[in-house]
Order: structure tokens, then C-alpha cells, then sequence
């Protein structure tokens, strides 16, 4: 899949993280990073613990600055991060807010008055999900998945153009978190949202995404960006094909050679 500068939603150019070290020195953290994300592309960061893909979602996010290097948004870099949506690793969900409320937390912290058409959407993202009979319960009534849902949920409901996943379905069991995988891909499909998604799921990274970005150990580059090229939509089954067990066995090659060298 080509990227250009009229294409790309999201660029990183030569983006470096060096952090200081606890007992002097420096810890480089994220060095030569060069990746473009098409508007509506689906990409997977898989590598190492420790590798720096969750300094890279920070960075993108503004939660940190880095050392050199620079994050552009597309053709119009002034929206930027106003239209970024974040999925943590956890749902982050106020107990005492039922998930309607907690849908709506983004527009309530602005302090306006919540509009009939942000309610309608938040009524709209429950029934999306799967949760239209869950509006007024709260956190503590749901399921692991139920809750993560719900975490998309609020990601979503302000319209991201980019959605940015810190290993979401980390917590839940695995056919929990397939489901989820396949729940997600149906909303993509729908909106058709720039996803980065941050696993360290093999598998997972082949049955969701366009392309996969595999990183080195610390110092964190990219290693290699692979075209999944599975057909879509994708279902369950595609992780029996010959070409779901190529990419994956790759994938284990690459980064399998990567401790070895280190």
C-alpha cells in the first residue's frame, strides 16, 4: 500500500526518544522511526516488551515530546490531535457513572450542556455494540468485554479521525478477545477509521490490520512493515489459511532473531 504526503493521515519522520538514565547516561528509547498511515489504513505496531510502542503512541498522542524528529496529521495539521480517540489497555470506566454517562464523560468534562444529538449518538454507540439494554447499568454489572466495549465506545463517539489502541483486548480471555477483534473490524468497516493498534498478539496483528509494523528491541526502529494483503472482510476462519501462517511464521522469524541478536 503506497503513503505519500497527500495520503497519509498520520506520519512519523525520523522521530528519536531518548530518555535520561536512573543512574546516569541516556536510554534510548525510540531511534529512526519513519512510518506513514494512510486515511483509513488499519496498522498493527507488534514487538518486544519494552520496545517502545507504547512511547510511540505517547508521542503521537502528545503525551510526550520527542528528542528529535517530528508527528505530522495529514492535510490539515491544525486538527491534529483534537481528532485523535485513545483505547487503553483498560477501560477506565467511573464506577459510579452508568455507561451511558460514561459514554458521554469527553462532552460532560467540557462543561456544556449535553445536546439531544450527543445523547442520540451515545444511544446510537450503545446499540453499535451490542450494549442497547446496558445504557443505564453500571461498570461493576459487565463483563470484562462488555466494559472494554464500552471503552471503545467513548473513543469513538466525538467522530476520531484516528484511533489509537495501547493493546486493548490484553486483559481478556482469548475468545473474548476474538470476539472483540471481530467487533472491531465491523465498525471499521463501517467508519472506515485510521486504526494504530498496539498488540503483542501475533495472530491478532494478522487477522486485523492492512499492514504490520514489527520493532527491534531497545532501541526501538522499525524492523520491517509487512502487507497482510488477506482478503476482507475477515472472518475467524482466515487464521487457518496457508497465507495467515506465512505472515505469522515471518513475523515470529523476525522478531525470534531479534533476541538472538541481542
Amino acid at each position: 500500500m503506497t503513503t505519500g504526503p497527500n495520503s497519509a493521515a498520520l506520519a512519523l519522520r525520523g522521530v528519536e526518544k531518548i530518555y535520561p538514565g536512573k543512574r546516569g547516561g541516556e536510554v534510548v528509547a525510540l531511534s529512526g522511526i519513519d512510518l506513514a498511515i494512510e486515511d483509513g489504513e488499519f496498522v498493527s505496531i507488534v514487538g518486544p516488551s519494552g520496545c517502545g510502542k507504547s512511547t510511540l503512541l505517547k508521542i503521537v498522542l502528545g503525551e510526550t515530546a520527542p528528542t528529535a524528529g517530528r508527528v505530522e496529521f495529514g492535510e490539515n495539521p491544525a486538527a491534529g490531535r483534537h481528532r485523535l480517540g485513545m483505547v487503553f489497555q483498560k477501560p477506565l470506566l467511573l464506577p459510579w457513572r452508568t455507561v451511558r454517562q460514561n459514554l458521554l464523560l469527553s462532552q460532560d468534562l467540557n462543561g456544556k450542556p449535553r445536546s439531544p444529538e450527543s445523547v442520540e449518538r451515545a444511544t446510537g454507540m450503545l446499540a453499535m455494540l451490542g450494549l442497547a439494554d446496558f445504557g443505564d447499568r453500571y461498570p461493576q454489572e459487565l463483563s470484562g468485554g462488555m466494559q472494554q466495549r464500552v471503552g471503545i465506545g467513548r473513543a469513538l463517539l466525538h467522530d476520531p479521525r484516528i484511533l489509537m489502541m495501547d493493546e486493548p483486548f490484553g486483559a481478556l480471555d482469548a475468545m473474548t478477545r476474538d470476539q472483540l477483534g471481530m467487533d472491531l473490524l465491523k465498525i471499521w468497516e463501517r467508519d472506515r477509521k485510521t486504526v494504530v493498534f498496539v498488540t503483542h498478539s501475533i495472530p491478532e496483528a494478522v487477522l486485523l490490520s492492512d499492514r504490520i509494523v514489527v520493532m527491534s528491541p531497545r532501541p526501538g526502529r522499525i524492523d520491517e512493515i509487512i502487507e497482510v494483503g488477506l482478503p476482507r472482510p475477515r472472518r475467524l476462519e482466515d487464521i487457518n489459511t496457508a497465507r495467515f501462517g506465512e505472515i505469522a511464521a515471518h513475523i515470529r522469524r523476525l522478531l525470534d532473531s531479534e533476541y538472538s541478536a541481542h
